[in-house]
């Protein structure tokens, strides 16, 4: 995709057009009002910076020709952030352990207590075999890259995500990617169907993730999905 797709959503000007270095604070803005299952992340992660920079800070500042974002009446409402090759991502695990030795959020309210939870977890899940470390690590070589798409609640439901994904699968089919992975909370349901809806299908059974809970304290778990590059130019 080179250029910008416009329509208009019940009287609204929507726009996808690649992401510009000018708007990394609005997705980085974006990625903390939909961290959480599309909701605002900060009653669980207070501290925005890290956040930002362990889920969108890898494809705004070392992969900004994979990422796309959505304009609604001008203003930057959602994104697409996408990584050819998911093994040169950076890991928000290793982002993370840069944030406690610089900026102290493992002692630090409203990041400290997920920090450690994280760390009990992670050791409990390996030691009882709830998880094989192994697997969540995996990359499988038919789908090295991998997305995350995100959408304000204003720009949900008008056509943005098929858009973003659009130009996202147009961008795979140029770089002659086979195909495109992504990890979601599989208690996200809504999100779950978007995706069913463009194609993508459920890659083994839901793995629990560390740290990350409900407001009821449940754990929460991430669901991986795939889908093969599409070919020829028809839209999906």
């Amino acid at each position: 995709m080179t250029g910008a797709i416009r329509w208009d959503a019940d009287g609204l000007d929507m726009v996808v057009r690649p992401y510009e270095r000018a708007d990394r604070s609005r997705v980085r803005h974006i990625c903390v009002e939909t961290g959480y299952l599309g909701a605002p992340v900060g009653w669980l992660w207070r501290d925005a910076a890290s956040f930002a920079d362990m889920f969108s800070g890898y494809y705004t500042d070392v992969e900004p020709a994979s990422a796309f974002v959505v304009e609604l009446d001008g203003v930057v409402s959602g994104y697409l952030l996408g990584a050819l090759d998911a093994r040169r991502a950076w890991n928000p695990a290793v982002v993370a352990g840069r944030h406690i030795l610089r900026r102290g959020i493992a002692v630090r309210a409203g990041t400290a207590g997920v920090v450690w939870r994280t760390i009990l977890d992670g050791v409990a899940d390996v030691v009882t075999r709830r998880v094989d470390p192994g697997v969540l690590a995996a990359t499988d070589p038919e789908f090295p890259a991998h997305l995350h798409i995100d959408l304000l609640p204003a720009a949900r439901g008008r056509g943005a995500g098929r858009r973003l994904m659009d130009a996202w699968f147009a961008r795979l089919r140029q770089a002659g990617v086979p195909g495109c992975h992504l990890d979601t909370f599989a208690e996200n349901t809504s999100g779950i169907a978007f995706f069913e809806s463009v194609g993508f299908v459920r890659a083994g059974p839901p793995t629990l993730v560390a740290g990350f809970r409900r407001r009821a304290a449940p754990r929460l778990h991430t669901q991986r999905m795939t889908r093969r590059v599409p070919t020829g130019e028809s839209r999906e």
